[in-house]
């Protein structure tokens, strides 16, 4: 690519460095952008998906999900078996061995899970690891892990948020040194952590034979964050960088006539939404507390335009808060809000607010988004004060119980199951701002459920409630964009996961 054509793509305003490097093929070393910073390494101590991604190659989980056919197949465990609805017994293998050298043991099981599912634990995701009671030990590669309830799921949850800890080396270390120093039995190790800048990982030269992950062919993968757009595509034009993902619409398009890169386009399962703090979480006074302020809010938004001409053409628009391809994702019957602004009017004025009012409004998200929530409430009278943060701050902030208005998205750690959506925004944790009884009764009874039909039947409930009463808009179903070196064999997939590890060079 000669100095012309990165111009065209990026502007004239950019400064570009006299030389470009290129994919780094020949020394078998991925580069790799994340706009997202990890605010900790650990990964039950972040929610966001490069801490997911991260994790799945430096830790591995007890089962395994195909990212083709997205069945649950034998990683640290061998087998398993249900032995109650509730008794999950696992039969694990005996040739594992941790970064640092440790032998994988039933003692890690359980410690880990254990560890996370404590009423008291601090993790980034609670609902991600409070259905297991306990694990307890079997024999040295036997375990059972005990569920507080029925949960047909488990699996999934297991395949993609249970990453397995180190018991010795975390005991001997604590967690803080684990974080600076993490240790894991994945296929990569990590050779360097430096937090919010980049980090490195190699090859695992121990990694077990057999895994369902396979053995990956690139060598050598290095992270780095960096949170502005243009200055990633500044690198990955430069030879700077191998992959990127998050890419606008107008970049891909420019990318895409380019023969030294390939990209993808691929619906993702991650959906966006607003919240509104339904609760008074940020003040009992607040105008988001009456309802009829709330369904303004969905009349005012042209959710459909936003996704179609903002996001992609091949975005949705969800009728709930659930990702149509989870169990449990019945949104038949949940309320509509179509685009209406004279309804948006006429509604607060009924809520006694002819005039409108101001409020403000945190994301992460673009924000081209951002300014189009911004202009169409701003249409029908509400000012809002936009707060754009980094991810890792505005989620903080949202957890703080400091957003009347919150705009982000969830990709439900990419568990195929309506409860890893409706448990995350709805079952009273502190970034919920519903906190409705009505909610968390279904939820409850949900977990008990045993019955297929019935558990479906309470989930229902819990989308249509939350529908009826107007408490999160979902606005959009992601597709995401990737651009990568055209040396690069890449695959993307619907759960939002790059698998670095089944990549390689041509």
């Amino acid at each position: 690519m000669n100095r012309r054509d990165v111009i065209k793509i990026l502007g004239s305003a950019v400064a570009l460095p006299a030389l470009p490097a290129f994919a780094q093929s020949g020394n078998n070393q991925l580069r790799v952008l994340f706009s997202q910073i990890i605010p900790d390494i650990n990964p039950y101590m972040n929610l966001q998906r490069t801490g997911l991604t991260v994790s799945h190659h430096v830790w591995d989980t007890l089962v395994h999900r195909n990212s083709s056919t997205y069945e649950h197949e034998p990683l640290l465990a061998k087998s398993w078996e249900w032995i109650s609805p509730t008794v999950l017994e696992l039969k694990l293998r005996d040739d594992v061995i941790f970064h640092n050298g440790d032998k994988f043991s039933a003692d890690d099981v359980v410690f880990t899970v254990n560890k996370v599912s404590h009423p008291d634990a601090k993790v980034s995701v609670p609902s991600n690891v409070r259905w297991m009671a306990g694990a307890e030990k079997v024999s040295d590669h036997v375990v059972r892990i005990n569920l507080k309830y029925p949960l047909p799921a488990a699996l999934d949850y297991l395949a993609l948020a249970v990453p397995i800890l180190p018991k010795a080396y975390m005991e001997a270390v604590g967690d803080a040194k684990f974080s600076q120093e993490p240790i894991g039995c994945g296929p990569y190790r990590l050779t360097r952590v430096e937090p919010g800048v980049a980090a490195d990982m190699e090859l695992f030269d121990g990694y077990y034979e057999g895994s369902a992950k396979g053995r990956p062919a690139i060598g050598r993968i290095s992270l780095k964050f960096v949170t502005d757009a243009g200055t990633q595509l500044t690198e990955l034009l430069s030879g700077n960088a191998d992959w990127i993902w998050d890419v606008s619409n107008d970049q891909i398009e420019n990318l895409a006539r380019v023969p030294r890169f390939n990209v993808l386009r691929t619906p993702s399962m991650r959906i966006a939404y607003l919240r509104m703090d339904a609760a008074g979480v940020t003040g009992k006074d607040n105008p988001l507390t009456n309802l009829k302020v709330r369904q303004a809010i969905f009349h005012a938004i042209d959710r459909p335009t936003l996704a179609r001409q903002l996001i992609s053409p091949a975005a949705e628009v969800p009728r709930a808060t659930c990702f149509p391809l989870q169990k449990g994702c019945n949104t038949d019957d949940a309320v509509d809000y179509p685009y209406d602004p004279d309804k948006a009017r006429a509604l607060l004025a009924e809520a006694g607010y002819p005039d409108g009012f101001s409020t403000k409004l945190v994301s992460f998200l673009s924000p081209n988004i951002l300014a189009a929530i911004q202009g169409f409430l701003g249409k029908v009278g509400i000012k809002l004060e936009v707060e754009f943060l980094l991810a890792a701050a505005a989620i903080q902030k949202n957890a703080q119980g400091e957003t009347p208005l919150y705009l982000a998205s969830w990709g439900s750690y990419s568990v195929m199951d309506v409860s890893a959506s409706l448990n995350k925004l709805f079952s009273g944790d502190p970034d919920d701002y519903a906190r409705d009884e009505e909610i968390l009764k279904y939820l409850t009874e949900a977990k008990g459920a045993i019955d297929d039909d019935e558990r479906a039947a309470l989930y229902s409930k819990v989308l249509n409630r939350a529908m009826e009463m107007a408490y999160i808009v979902p606005l959009y179903t992601s597709v995401m964009n990737y651009a990568f070196s055209a040396d690069l064999e890449f695959q993307a997939q619907p759960d939002e996961l790059p698998r670095f590890y089944e990549a390689k060079w041509k």
